[in-house]
């Protein structure tokens, strides 16, 4: 049944919890949804722009990259490549075909009466390897095969080098009719030929005069490529005017309103699931990371506090950005979110503050907008971001409610410094009323920021009953009434009190508990014990025990009753829960072993052990179990003659055991380790409390000599 009562109240936690998150999540959505919901406007072609209508988004325009690329491909002049070697080799080439058809002619001429001679085809044919033959006449052809050797060698000397001449320039393939022309003109002008081989010796001539300065094909493709890469994408960006006010919007204006979105009458609800989104993550994030807290009793409540800090946050920022659309820009600087920060962090831890800052900051972005032409406000978030990051930091480890108002001076500096780059980030464009009025609200920020941590602090930590590191610092107060009433009617009981404080904050630091919530619980663990002061050992100065003259039943019950005295004590003052279960639980269902004994010596009767234990409940947390360990530790160690270091870890590892065998850990999440680093932090403490009385073997030694 219990187990069923503490699963039930688990699932009840985690469900309060969980419905807590959800809320915000809705909250959050509310109070976006406004600022992504597209901006539409009814045009039609031909009309005038009722106003100046700028681009909500950036995007690209294709086309026109597109017919940029293909003008700056055309741009680009074909590459050509000119080869040197041409010139020789067509020289070469000539000479060649001159020497074989002197040799043929010689071969023709030795000839005799009765061999045939060859026909000019056949002659013909083998000079198809040197020349193109089509290209010539046969007028050509027999001219050169009549000639003799001395004209062809005429010829030899003159055509290759008119060739070679001609072609050491550079000749394009539309310039080559007129590079042969040229070469004609050399051989009329430096020729000494007759008639026909002149004209013959032309034609071959014009045949090997080719074009040596052809397209790179490649290299040119090359040249385009890069011309075309260089070309920047045409855009139309975010917050260009694409229609100012009183222009006629033409249709390609009003193509543009159409690509970025403008003219979408129905509702678009993309930016209704990218919102979805954006609330699903944060809520998921943040769930997530208190997955530790969440395994905490007092998680339902502590969600609950933030979920209103959260939400607070949230809502003023929204109001504050309402405020700035009927033309005070200015205002937005004035957002207190530096306050809910410093309460996140004091209330709960900074990890947690941190997070929430980048949270509060991701959404100043989208709630500030309207400043901007698209989405999001960058500068504004890192203004937030910075302003309550700079409070955390301020804070430090102290928490103590002065160094509130002395951080929010600090936040004003930070705000102060943010405005300022930003001011001169947009080269300082502004007149002095607009610069001063933007500083003069960042230092105000910072200042309400601190009024509202200090006035809201107190009035959540006393509706909620909270226990947060300031009210911790408060209650460690030895002015406090009730630890005044316990020093005044117990004085025993508050110097126990320091000692298991000093104890259990040590141990509990050692394995990673709070130890300032072990210590101030300390201080109030035992006030049950000013009830009746006088049945407690430490109180019984000079005095008889009371317990000597009454039956160990009313002993036990007497002693039984200091916890629960105290948590109703507590309970009336309106001391924090985590308190209240310190005083309740630190001695569990332990055994009052004295009494017992006591009880079973006194009658023949079985005494069950049971009538004689702590109704309980055990510890159910580190910090309780071991203030119940510390407890005890001090009570024995203080009992002890002569305590020496061996003694007291005996004496500690005693303690502990009994409790593990006694099963006063199964309820909280103590592991053996962790005992075994508290018992090695109680010995090493308490060896430096009562190292003045601890007689050392040396010592001993000199006393008995003495």
């Amino acid at each position: 049944m219990a187990n069923l009562r503490h699963i039930l109240s688990n699932y009840f936690r985690l469900s309060v919890a969980t419905v807590s998150f959800i809320v915000m999540g809705i909250i959050l959505f509310a109070i976006l949804v406004s600022n992504v919901t597209p901006n539409v406007v009814d045009v039609n072609v031909y009309e005038r722009a009722p106003r100046d209508i700028q681009s909500p988004i950036t995007i690209p325009l294709e086309e026109q990259t597109e017919a940029r690329k293909r003008l700056a491909e055309e741009n680009v002049k074909n590459e050509y490549t000119f080869n040197n070697d041409i010139a020789f080799e067509q020289a070469d080439a000539m000479k060649i075909l001159i020497n074989t058809i002197i040799s043929i002619n010689k071969t023709e001429e030795k000839k005799k009466d009765d061999e045939p001679l060859l026909t000019r085809e056949q002659k013909i044919d083998q000079l198809e390897d040197y020349i193109d033959t089509s290209e010539i006449s046969d007028e050509t052809f027999d001219t050169l095969f009549r000639a003799s050797e001395t004209e062809l060698t005429n010829v030899r000397n003159l055509g290759p080098d008119v060739v070679n001449s001609v072609l050491e320039e550079p000749i394009m393939v539309e310039e080559v009719d007129g590079k042969k022309d040229e070469a004609v003109r050399l051989i009329r002008e430096n020729g000494n030929l007759s008639y026909s081989l002149r004209n013959a010796t032309e034609e071959i001539t014009r045949t090997f005069i080719i074009a040596n300065r052809t397209l790179d094909t490649e290299k040119t493709r090359q040249k385009r490529k890069e011309a075309s890469e260089k070309v920047e994408e045409v855009f139309i960006r975010e917050g260009e005017v694409l229609v100012k006010s009183g222009s006629v919007i033409t249709p390609e204006i009003y193509e543009r309103l159409k690509m970025v979105g403008l003219l979408d009458q129905e509702m678009k609800t993309y930016p209704y699931y990218g919102l979805f989104l954006f609330v699903l993550l944060v809520m998921a994030g943040l769930y997530y990371f208190m997955k530790e807290e969440r395994k905490k009793e007092h998680f339902r409540k502590y969600v609950t506090i933030y979920a209103l800090l959260f939400t607070l946050t949230l809502v003023v920022m929204k109001l504050i950005s309402i405020s700035t659309e009927i033309g005070l820009n200015s205002l937005m600087y004035l957002v207190p979110v530096a306050a809910g920060a410093m309460m996140i962090k004091m209330l709960f831890n900074e990890e947690l503050a941190v997070v929430s800052s980048v949270i509060f900051a991701l959404s100043a972005a989208l709630i500030f907008n309207e400043q901007t032409t698209g989405n999001f406000n960058f500068i504004m978030s890192l203004y937030v971001l910075f302003n309550a990051i700079s409070g955390i930091v301020f804070l430090g480890k102290t928490q103590q409610r002065s160094k509130i108002l002395q951080a929010g001076f600090f936040v004003s500096f930070i705000a102060i410094l943010t405005v300022a780059s930003v001011l001169l980030l947009q080269n300082g464009k502004f007149t002095s009323w607009q610069i001063g009025l933007d500083l003069g609200c960042a230092a105000l920020s910072g200042f309400i920021s601190a009024v509202l941590t200090l006035g809201l602090l107190p009035v959540i930590e006393s509706s909620f009953n909270i226990l947060s590191v300031t009210k911790l610092i408060e209650l460690s107060n030895p002015n406090h009434p009730i630890l005044r009433k316990v020093l005044m009617e117990a004085p025993g009981t508050y110097h126990h009190s320091i000692m298991v404080a000093n104890l259990s904050e040590a141990a509990c630091e050692s394995i990673g508990a709070n130890g300032l919530l072990a210590r101030v619980g300390s201080y109030y663990h035992d006030v049950g014990k000013t009830k009746r002061p006088h049945f407690f050992i430490e109180n019984q100065m000079n005095m008889e025990n009371p317990h000597d003259k009454i039956a160990p039943q009313l002993s036990k019950t007497i002693i039984t009753a200091h916890p629960y005295d105290g948590a109703d004590m507590l309970r009336a003052d309106k001391i924090p829960k985590e308190i209240i279960d310190i005083a309740e639980q630190h001695h569990g269902t332990t055994l009052l072993k004295f009494f017992y004994h006591k009880a079973t010596q006194l009658t023949e009767k079985e005494v069950a052990e049971s009538d004689f234990r702590y109704p309980g409940p055990k510890a159910q947390t580190k910090e309780v179990a071991i203030i119940g360990i510390s407890d005890a530790v001090e009570a024995a160690v203080r009992s002890l003659s002569k305590p020496t270091p061996v003694k007291i870890d005996q004496i500690i590892r005693k303690i502990i055991n009994d409790r593990l065998e006694d099963g006063q850990f199964d309820e909280c999440d103590l592991t053996l380790k962790e005992l075994d680093t508290v018992a090695k932090t109680l010995t090493e403490t308490l060896q430096g409390i009562f190292h003045s009385r601890i007689e050392y073997p040396e010592e001993t030694k000199k006393v008995e000599k003495q």
